[in-house]
Formats: structure tokens, sequence, C-alpha cells
């Protein structure tokens, strides 16, 4: 028997921010802030990572303090010149939330476009 197949392989990215958080806690963030927007704005620096919203005039936040929270910034070397703001459709981080039990934590990786 032969089956035509093709082979695909993932790029490596070098990414502006990447944040390791437990997917627990991703998919609280998620679920809560759906139920108000349809869009999450996931913003970082230096300093923490912020889940918000576009629409509302609060924000959902997570610090990436270790005293403060278990959300963990890895080394960022591009970040150091620009904060990375990017925006997602809720429907698609919800969908993404539904392979929270086939690990414990989660990596998001963010890349500014210009």
């Amino acid at each position: 028997m032969n089956i035509a197949s093709e082979h695909f392989q993932i790029l490596e990215v070098e990414y502006n921010a990447t944040v390791k958080m437990p997917s627990a806690e991703f998919a609280r963030i998620c679920g809560e802030l759906s139920i108000f927007c349809n869009n999450v704005v996931i913003s970082v620096t230096k300093e923490e990572v912020k889940f918000s919203t576009e629409s509302h005039p609060w924000n959902y936040c997570i610090h990436s303090l270790p005293k403060e929270s278990t959300a963990i910034l890895m080394p960022m070397p591009k970040l150091e010149l620009e904060p990375v703001s990017l925006t997602f459709a809720m429907r698609y981080m919800n969908s993404f939330t539904k392979a929270t039990l086939l690990s414990n934590q989660v990596t998001i990786g963010l890349l500014n476009n210009g």
C-alpha cells in the first residue's frame, strides 16, 4: 500500500515575549474575560503580564513578579526596546483552553508584527 503524505515542519520563531503560566490559571482568566468581551489584549513588559479588555475601563491583570503571581516571564532580549501588546479573539483563546487537561503549563509566545 502506497500512501501519499506530506511532511510538515514547524519553523523556529524568535518571539518578542514568552510567558509560562499554569494552564488552569490561563483557562480561568479566559473564561472570566469571555463573559465580558469578545477580544482580549495580552500585554507584556519587563515587569508584568496583563490580560485586559478593549471595551471596558477596568483591566484584569496578572503581575509577573514571582511574589505576586505564578506567571513567569522568560528571557526576552528584544523586550528591552519595546513592550509587546497583541489582541486576540476570545473564541480562539477559549478553543486553546480545551487542551488544559493535557499539560499543567501553557507557554504563550508573542511577536510584534512590525
